[in-house]
């Protein structure tokens, strides 16, 4: 990999965000009609590669349903509103109303409520009840405390998602969390992340975990590369983690672990570029809080915009765009990628003959030369990423 030098004491290496690279098309073209978008984890099958990100803004149960029944997954949020408060629609309508000033302090108080387990039990059961595919997320701070009603309240797929998960994690005051002993012991599939390296990404997947999201510090609503200074271009995170997922099967004599990108997807034309850069799925968040059923009305923000010692995000207006079965399946009435996400995967697919995801990650990408970011570098080799 291409480095810096930075100065006399420091070099880096070379990394690149969706907006340096693009897909190029090849010799071959489908009609977008004959290409398969659909994916499949563990023993669960999905018509879409999409989740919903576990944020207050982007699911509730009913669009967790709506979700499911649109194809994809909606994941929600155990720690959110809807599992401290029996009533959460006048908490939503509140923190969509907050002035701008005091927003941040007044959300550290709303979610000062304390979780409760039987909310966990009853939002889930409403979920299971409509007949889709039920998944949920704590963070690995709270996993220890709430993973047991999680599993007994049946959750299908079980995400463990924060800005950064290890496999190993040091401290001096708690006991951390196991990850590899507590997944073994689950009876369900595991997702856990977020993770941007290929290191990272490889401890995660020897802990028995069925996915790795990839990313931290890149989404429409966070702060983290402000605040911590801590970013993941995510083009370079996705193509590692696609090389870690590659050589694991190799270690593991076969075993598959998804890699499911999570940050940073605001268009369409981003989730093209995940899924060609090694991507399995995506989890959406700004691109799905657009929709007009998304409880943030508008609104979006994650848990970051409210942790209660070092808040590493914002409560930001992203508009309402289109109903949620528009947004992923169009037809789209604007032109800024913002609607019609499986339309526009399955065209870029078409365009560049492909014609399944597994096939796309193939797809040739390059930096793209417009862009000063890429300073003159060349194409990404996607025998680099190929399993």
């Amino acid at each position: 990999m291409t480095e810096i030098e930075i100065g006399r004491s420091k070099r880096a290496r070379r990394a690149f965000a969706f907006d340096d690279i693009a897909v190029v098309p090849s010799r071959r073209t489908r009609d977008p009609q004959d290409v398969s978008v659909s994916w499949s984890i563990d023993a669960y099958q999905f018509e879409i590669p999409i989740l919903a990100a576990p944020m207050d803004s982007v699911v509730s149960p009913e669009t967790a349903i709506a979700m499911g029944k649109h194809g994809g997954v909606g994941v929600l949020n155990l720690e959110g509103v809807w599992t401290r408060y029996e009533n959460p629609l006048p908490v939503l309508s509140e923190i969509r109303s907050l002035p701008a000033a005091t927003a941040t302090k007044r959300m550290q108080e709303i979610y000062a409520e304390p979780i409760k387990a039987e909310l966990i039990t009853a939002r889930l059961a409403e979920i299971r009840a409509a007949g889709v595919t039920v998944a949920a997320a704590l963070s690995p701070q709270r996993t220890q405390e709430f993973y047991q009603t999680v599993v007994n309240a049946g959750v299908d797929l079980f995400v463990i998602r924060g800005n950064t998960v290890s496999a190993e994690h040091v401290s001096k005051e708690t006991e951390a969390l196991n990850l590899k002993k507590f997944i073994y012991e689950l009876d369900v599939p595991v997702i856990v992340g977020g993770a941007a390296t290929y290191t990272a990404a490889l401890h995660l997947m020897r802990t028995g975990a069925a996915g790795v999201l990839v990313g931290f510090g890149g989404g429409a609503a966070t702060t983290t590369r402000a605040s911590l200074g801590i970013h993941a271009p995510m083009a370079t995170a996705l193509a590692d983690i696609a090389g870690a997922r590659r050589d694991y099967m190799d270690e593991s004599g076969g075993r598959y672990v998804h890699v499911i990108a999570d940050g940073g997807l605001g268009t369409s034309g981003d989730v093209v570029k995940a899924i060609a850069c090694g991507a399995d799925a995506v989890m959406l968040g700004s691109a799905l809080a657009r929709a007009t059923e998304a409880p943030g009305g508008g609104w979006h923000w994650g848990q970051e915009a409210h942790h209660g010692e070092l808040p590493r995000g914002n409560r930001v207006h992203v508009g309402q765009v289109a109903p949620l079965e528009e947004l992923l399946y169009g037809p789209a009435t604007v032109a800024d990628g913002s609607a019609n996400i499986i339309g526009a995967l399955r065209r870029s697919m078409a365009t560049t003959g492909y014609s399944d995801l597994k096939e796309f990650q193939r797809v040739e990408v390059v930096v793209s030369p417009y862009n000063p970011a890429a300073h003159g570098a060349t194409t990404i080799s996607s025998a680099d990423r190929a399993l």
